[in-house]
């Protein structure tokens, strides 16, 4: 087996961890194959001041089962699903925190975020002004985007490269790219690297409705809410989680006899320097993300038979997405199957990509695609395969992209295939 692509190490995913609305990996694998939507009634926050009352809620969450009680107490929603998902995927991986530590400053960490745990800073910021107590110290520290990532690096004790990508909704997924490229370049031998949010909160909720961007009439049926690629789309569902893969070179995951879930073929970015919230309407900046990836891996588009896309639900980004899709990789559009892990997980901003890359590998690993519920009335200016309500068996596939595209037209792409 050939070790290097183009000169360089080939890069494989061999652990996952997740924290999502319908579980860890295992869980979330099989209900996304069996069309189960995550998309519920909101618990945990106060929902009667505000008019959507659905979203894609992590429940059931215990931080303290890898991290001390009172340092948990310390850390925001978004360090603690990030620190539970990374130690998640360190087991599966077939590693511990002994081996990590061991070669700790060859162990990097690219965790990406769009706000961090920001509930921290605002509800601070609230309690100082309006009742003048004493400011918090840690929870303005503790609500930077930076702090999932410093938490895993602390907690693993991984003392090589660390970043934190911020780029919106994109964040997730090209963290996962600039991560691979630590790998390629010899800077780390293992890199912890995903996305996480969790701004599951009244004012966010309250301003995307303002926005005019969330699906508003299903709170008796949560479950309808996402509608990917559907005529009757009429926006997304807010979600949260975490998503952490571990990556290595193909060399180190074979020395070991690690699994490997999929390789890392090729990613990219691109920005629309269009508009801070609107998209493109031409698609051109996600079309450049999606070439300059598969440029990257070098390979023939035809060879793509699956796409997990962006898939929000909003009117504008389902029709702008088929459109990137036709141009990249032109007619073999219509013999690719494409999906939307949205449908049944909501958006989890940063998290969502890096979400999505783990499905993405589990289709390759599986040789299954999971399908986008709710599709029930084709739109002509959404015109491809979209995996309508049932899973597909998927013998022979080989290679898969994913898409994230982010407020501020940012855009990331990643594309994997079987080892």
């Amino acid at each position: 087996m050939d070790l290097l692509r183009r000169g360089r190490p080939r890069v494989v995913i061999t652990g996952m961890g997740a924290e999502t609305a319908l579980g860890p990996v295992k869980q979330l694998w099989e209900n996304l194959l069996a069309g189960r939507s995550g998309i519920r009634n909101i618990e945990t926050i106060d929902t009667e001041h505000i008019s959507v009352k659905i979203a894609a809620e992590v429940r059931d969450f215990d931080p303290s089962k890898y991290v001390d009680a009172k340092e948990a107490r310390r850390m925001g929603r978004a360090s603690q699903l990030a620190v539970s998902a990374a130690h998640q995927a360190l087991e599966d991986a077939g590693l511990d925190v002994e081996t990590v530590e061991s070669q700790s400053d060859r162990v990097g960490v690219v965790v990406g975020t769009t706000l961090g745990s920001h509930e921290l800073s605002t509800g601070a910021t609230f309690d100082f002004r309006t009742y003048w107590r004493k400011p918090n110290p840690l929870a303005m520290v503790n609500s930077l985007p930076n702090m999932p990532a410093h938490y895993i690096s602390k907690v693993l004790r991984a003392l090589g490269p660390l970043t934190t990508p911020s780029t919106a909704c994109a964040a997730g997924t090209q963290s996962i790219g600039e991560a691979s490229e630590l790998i390629r370049a010899g800077r780390a031998d293992y890199v912890v690297t995903g996305g996480v949010e969790a701004i599951l909160q009244d004012y966010t909720i309250a301003g995307f409705t303002a926005m005019t961007a969330l699906a508003t009439e299903y709170n008796d049926e949560p479950d309808k809410a996402s509608r990917p690629f559907d005529k009757n789309r009429s926006g997304f569902v807010i979600g949260e989680g975490a998503a952490i893969v571990i990556i290595e070179s193909l060399a180190n995951a074979l020395r070991r006899g690690a699994r490997i879930y999929a390789e890392i073929l090729g990613h990219a970015s691109s920005s629309d320097g269009y508009h801070v919230a609107a998209l493109d309407p031409t698609a051109s900046g996600a079309t450049r993300s999606m070439k300059w990836a598969i440029e990257d891996a070098r390979i023939n588009p035809e060879k793509i038979a699956y796409i997990n896309a962006h898939g929000t639900s909003t009117p504008t980004n389902d029709v702008m997405e088929t459109t990137a899709i036709k141009r990249a990789i032109g007619e073999h559009a219509y013999n690719t199957w494409v999906s939307s892990t949205k449908s049944m997980l909501g958006h989890a901003f940063g998290a969502s990509g890096a979400i999505e890359a783990i499905v993405t590998a589990l289709s390759l690993f599986t040789q299954k695609v999971h399908p986008t519920i709710n599709y029930e009335t084709p739109d002509p200016e959404c015109d491809l395969d979209y995996v309508p309500n049932t899973a597909r068996d998927a013998h022979g596939l080989d290679i898969a992209l994913t898409n994230s595209f982010g407020l501020g037209g940012q855009n990331a792409t990643l594309v994997m295939g079987r080892v």
